[in-house]
This record gives structure tokens, C-alpha cells and sequence, in this order.
């Protein structure tokens, strides 16, 4: 839907019900906080890219801030491509999910966002999950890919993006070996998630050495066919891997 301006430009129609959605900031006003309510209802689901946020007027009315800090809050999430602002026609979501919900989860990092701590803590059980049934199920050519992931991540040496793409694929790959549907379709899904990690915490010193030696004992759990040495290498990894993630988190704070 869409409506038109005084000056006849098309625009998208704005969201009706974020206003009911949006509850006052209990907190001292703040622009973190104001961005923090915002981002919770993006990325729950409850306005949709492409969307016409309402005017600051009334965000700061529904929240029960000052317009200062809905306008500070609505130029941090510009500034990191979440929402783009155009002068004279208002606020809009920006268009592309799969290049919002990375930009989204790197935010609600930095903010200590309780649905993105939620996430990182799912992440933990699931991938322990899919490396202990990928002890059971593995056969000889699974293990060859995964041994090829891990080839690669060794040989990526100072080059990060090559070093990321092959830890991620090495993850997938054990969610597929695993051959269960419905988990594999999930670390998929989250598989934005995986990737702001890895660009969060490649530059943590030790990052490298420490997911390779991982890793590796992951896939030596799993070539044993050993399904409780894959579950608790794996989990002793994300127990790592979190920490280094918060680490990240705690050094841009300061």
C-alpha cells in the first residue's frame, strides 16, 4: 500500500499498530534505550522491511521520551543501515532481511540484547546436538568434507574472510551430516549468526589457534564414531567461542 505526499511522491503506507506495539521507556530516556525498543520490534518480526516508521513525534510520545532521544536512535540505526532516513518523507525499514538480521544481531550485541543472548545460548545446544548425531551418522566421504573445511581454515592463514567462510562451512557441514531436517534447517537459518561472530571475535587474540584446536577435536570425536567425545568437544567449543564473543562485546564497550 501506499500513499501520496503533498509534493505527489509515492511512499509506503506507515505502520499502523507500532505505535500500540511501543511501551513507555521505564528507564532514564536514553538514546540506547530508545534504539534497544526499536530493534527488539524489528527484529521480532513486527515491522517489516520496506516499512514507513511513524514521524519522531509520536515514537517519543509512545515510548515517553524526549524527541531528542528517539532522534539520536533513529540516526545510530541509519548510521548502521538498519532503517534509512530520507529528508522530507520520514524514517523507513530498509529492504533485504538476510542483509538486515546481521546489521540487527550486531546491534543488539553491542546493547546486551536479551533475544540475541537468547539466540547465542540456543546455539550452544544445538550444535552439540548436531555433532553428537553426526558421530553416529557420519560415513567416510562426510568425514573427507569435513576434513577439507578444516584444511582450509588452516590454510587460510592472515586472510579472516577466508578463515570465517570455512569455520562456518565446517558447522554446516556437520548439521548436515547429522541428517536431521528440522535441526539442520535451523542452524541454517541462524547461520547470520555464525557469521557476526566469527567477524566479532576474529581479531580476539588466540581466536585462530584456539577454534582450530577446536575444532579439531570435534572432528576427532566424530571420526571415533564416539557420539559423547563429539558432544562434549563441541560444547567445550561454544563454551570458548561465548567467551571470546563477550570478550569482544566487553573491549568496544570500554
Amino acid at each position: 500500500m501506499t500513499v501520496t505526499s503533498q509534493s505527489g511522491e509515492q511512499t509506503s503506507a506507515a505502520a499502523p499498530d507500532l505505535a500500540q506495539l511501543l511501551r513507555p521507556v521505564v528507564r532514564e530516556s536514553s538514546v540506547s534505550e530508545v534504539a534497544k525498543r526499536l530493534l527488539d520490534h524489528l527484529s521480532a518480526g513486527d515491522i517489516k522491511p520496506g516499512t514507513r516508521l511513524p514521524a519522531e513525534r509520536q515514537l517519543a510520545e509512545a515510548l515517553g521520551v524526549a524527541r531528542s532521544s528517539v532522534r539520536g536512535a533513529l540516526s545510530a540505526l541509519d548510521v548502521l543501515g538498519i532503517i534509512e532516513i530520507r529528508p522530507g518523507s520520514g524514517s523507513y525499514v530498509r529492504e533485504g532481511t538476510s542483509e538486515f538480521l546481521p546489521r540487527a544481531i550486531n546491534w543488539g550485541l553491542m546493547l546486551g540484547q536479551r533475544r540475541t543472548q537468547d539466540l547465542v545460548e540456543v546455539r550452544t545446544y544445538l550444535e552439540a546436538v548436531s555433532a553428537r548425531l553426526a558421530a553416529e551418522r557420519a560415513t567416510d566421504e562426510d568425514l573427507e568434507l569435513l576434513e577439507e573445511h578444516l584444511r582450509q581454515m588452516r590454510a587460510a592463514g592472515g586472510d579472516a574472510k577466508a578463515f570465517i567462510d570455512a569455520d562456518i562451512g565446517f558447522h554446516l557441514e556437520m548439521a548436515r551430516i547429522a541428517r536431521n531436517s528440522v535441526l539442520s534447517d535451523i542452524l541454517h537459518s541462524i547461520r547470520a549468526l555464525l557469521q557476526v561472530w566469527m567477524e566479532r571475535v576474529s581479531d580476539i587474540e588466540g581466536t585462530v589457534s584456539g577454534t582450530l584446536c577446536e575444532h579439531d577435536a570435534v572432528l576427532r570425536a566424530v571420526r571415533a564414531r564416539d557420539p559423547e567425545a563429539a558432544d562434549r568437544a563441541m560444547a567445550d567449543h561454544m563454551v570458548m567461542a561465548s567467551r571470546r564473543l563477550r570478550e569482544s562485546v566487553d573491549n568496544e564497550g570500554r
